[in-house]
């Protein structure tokens, strides 16, 4: 047997199901064997294997043993000449094995192979061709001299930038994302090292290679797509932790022990470094829109006390007590920022209408509270309706003038419909069509792009013709269905594409999604048949604001209606539980829970409520679960609560 592919699969189903797609396409006329080792995934990835491909060998494992241990399972199990080891979030072009094999067939010399990868939107990866990570290559990585100097055969040898993407070239560590080498060379230097949990382990397997006498290559005559799919992304602190102490582990491995003491000084001091700058750039991005918000209300506040008090108010003398400025106004911030954060303006995009639902939330929240508190605090109505016109007005404005600073556009009047170009051939185009008019509203232009010149409505050209139809329709994504078109086609024109700003994504020949994005962890990489999970953030946000408000009403009428219930002093705790975020008013039926349902806190009502007493069994209670995590409506939680009203002081 030629060639023995072994692919670690870890709760991405649907890259999966394109991967291995992919990879039978490339393997035609190829003697081959395909692992798929599946870490105990909770998003029905193994019955997908097994359903759809019963050609694969399937090791199903029971826990999450990591990405060494569970590779070293296949490839002790491998009777080819050559092993591969290929993430699952990646795409192959159908001659990429056959060149791989050849080359590694006409140089004896060579151990291992890695090849040229780009990510979701046809970006070159670097990562595709690594240097040794001394503690001088990582000094120039860690502090930033390598992204200064791309090209330095010096300070950017991390990922040997000084070497060209476009040539066949001698590399020192080849990618885990796709890892070909020889069996033999294999028995000879030995496995993966299962002392590395997860990042490194590639690093150590190349070193190795390395010191049994061979060589690695990077191959640039084919390449695949890589999403890039790190269970933690590389700006956290858990990614900088775990790489680096991988980076630890390699180096008392192979180095002398004083090297390898200094080189862990200097590690652990880069961790630091990082994470602290992580936690720093994320509090910044995270924070700067609602400080914005609050300098320009607490400003336009304090001009419009002053007018109201010195024009209205206290014309003939007198001023408002410190307490309004120092007390009363903060808090009205603090009510019309926590607005707009409910209606979700702190997302990249911003729609004016959620701008004034945020700052209406704010207002009548300010005012039902400014109704309840003594006399002596409320200070001025005026002032608070005055301070919401100018919320209203400094919202918009600042972000307006930022918008044509930075040339983002970060403040939209409407939430934009998709402009998106299908290309492909026949019943697949008219296939994918319906899938996107079934799940994607906001769609307002869907033009079709065929591989030939001449086709009728709703045609609108060839794929030589691109770049003009994304000019002329203003074009934000482009779909390609694989099943009408190579993938060396699909890479080629992502890469041509690369200067406009546009979203990719490929549609697998008689699948139920469309796959896309630069990460398998980003939100909307892909479209499925009847998804709007309760995990989406603006699903996530409605049902946290409806949680928020009613229980706020009901907070403020519990007086009147507290002691309807048995157990009134529970229906108060319910209630001030929900407000501050520990509960939900509806959440799954609990004999249902799995750890592949989108987390929620718990809830005052369960799903199983809806069930009679007799049907409460495990499987119609996951069942339920499963139903109002894929489909979720909030207006169904209101409904859902108003029946079963009840038992919200249980």
């Amino acid at each position: 047997m030629k060639l023995s592919i072994v692919i670690v699969n870890y709760n991405v189903r649907y890259f999966l199901e394109q991967c291995l797609k992919s990879v039978y396409k490339a393997l035609d006329g190829i003697e081959a064997e395909v692992f798929v080792v599946d870490n105990d995934s909770k998003d029905s990835s193994v019955e997908m294997v097994r359903e759809q491909f019963p050609q694969v060998q399937l090791i199903a494992n029971t826990d999450n043993p990591g990405f060494s241990k569970a590779n070293n399972q296949a490839i002790r199990l491998s009777k080819g000449d050559y092993v591969l080891l290929l993430n699952p979030d990646t795409v192959v072009e159908e001659h990429t094995f056959r060149k791989s094999l050849e080359f590694m067939d006409a140089h004896p010399d060579a151990g291992g192979l890695g090849i040229k990868m780009i990510d979701g939107r046809g970006n070159y990866l670097p990562e595709s061709k690594r240097g040794l990570p001394t503690p001088w290559v990582a000094f120039y990585k860690i502090f930033g001299l390598a992204a200064i100097f791309p090209r330095s055969k010096k300070f950017a040898r991390y990922y040997m930038g000084h070497l060209s993407e476009d040539e066949n070239q001698e590399v020192e560590i080849l990618a885990g994302a796709y890892m070909l080498m020889r069996k033999s060379v294999l028995d000879e230097v030995g496995l993966l090292d299962e002392d590395f949990f997860m990042y490194g382990e590639d690093i150590d397997l190349s070193y190795r290679i390395l010191k049994g006498g061979y060589k690695n290559y990077y191959l640039a005559d084919s390449t695949i797509i890589h999403y890039k799919g790190e269970s933690t992304k590389k700006g956290s602190l858990n990614y900088v932790r775990v790489f680096y102490k991988a980076m630890v582990i390699f180096t008392e491995k192979h180095f002398s022990s004083s090297y390898a003491r200094f080189y862990s000084l200097f590690i652990n001091l880069a961790i630091y470094l990082r994470a602290g700058a992580a936690v720093l750039g994320r509090v910044v991005k995270r924070l700067s829109a609602p400080l914005l918000d609050v300098l320009f209300l607490y400003g336009g506040l304090y001009y419009i006390k002053e007018y109201w008090e010195h024009n209205h108010r206290f014309i003939q003398g007198g001023e408002y007590p410190p307490e309004l400025m120092q007390i009363a106004v903060p808090a009205y911030i603090a009510f019309w920022v926590g607005g707009l954060y409910l209606s979700g303006v702190y997302d990249k995009q911003v729609r004016i209408p959620q701008i004034l639902r945020g700052l209406i939330l704010g207002t009548v929240g300010i005012l039902v509270a400014y109704s309840l508190i003594p006399e002596a605090w409320r200070f001025s109505r005026a002032i608070i309706i005055l301070g919401a016109l100018w919320a209203g007005l400094s919202s918009l404005l600042w972000r307006y003038i930022w918008s044509l600073i930075s040339k983002k556009a970060i403040l939209v009047s409407v939430k934009k419909d998709l402009r998106i170009l299908l290309v492909g051939e026949g019943e697949e185009l008219e296939r994918v069509h319906k899938l996107l008019r079934t799940n994607q509203p906001l769609l307002s232009f869907c033009g079709w792009v065929s591989t030939h010149s001449e086709h009728a409505e709703p045609y609108v050209g060839s794929t030589e013709d691109l770049p003009d139809l994304v000019r002329v329709f203003q074009i934000d994504e482009i779909i390609f269905c694989s099943d009408s078109l190579p993938a060396e086609a699909i890479f080629r024109a992502m890469r041509n594409l690369q200067d406009f700003d546009l979203e990719f994504k490929i549609a697998p020949s008689e699948s139920q999604f469309i796959i896309g994005s630069n990460s398998i962890h980003s939100q909307g990489s892909w479209y499925t048949q009847d998804f709007n999970s309760v995990d989406k953030p603006e699903n996530r946000r409605a049902k946290r604001i409806l949680d928020f408000t009613l229980a706020a009403g009901l907070l403020l009428i519990s007086p009147l209606i507290a002691w309807f219930f048995k157990k009134p002093f529970q229906f108060i705790g319910n209630v001030l539980q929900v407000l501050i975020g520990r509960k939900t008013w509806v959440a799954y039926a609990e004999n249902g829970r799995s750890k592949e349902l989108p987390e929620l806190a718990p809830g005052v009502l369960g799903l199983d409520l809806a069930l009679q007493s007799n049907r409460r069994d495990e499987a119609i209670q996951r069942q339920l679960n499963q139903l109002y995590a894929k489909d979720y409506d909030w207006q169904k939680d209101m409904a859902f609560i108003w029946q079963y009203r009840k038992s919200l002081g249980k």
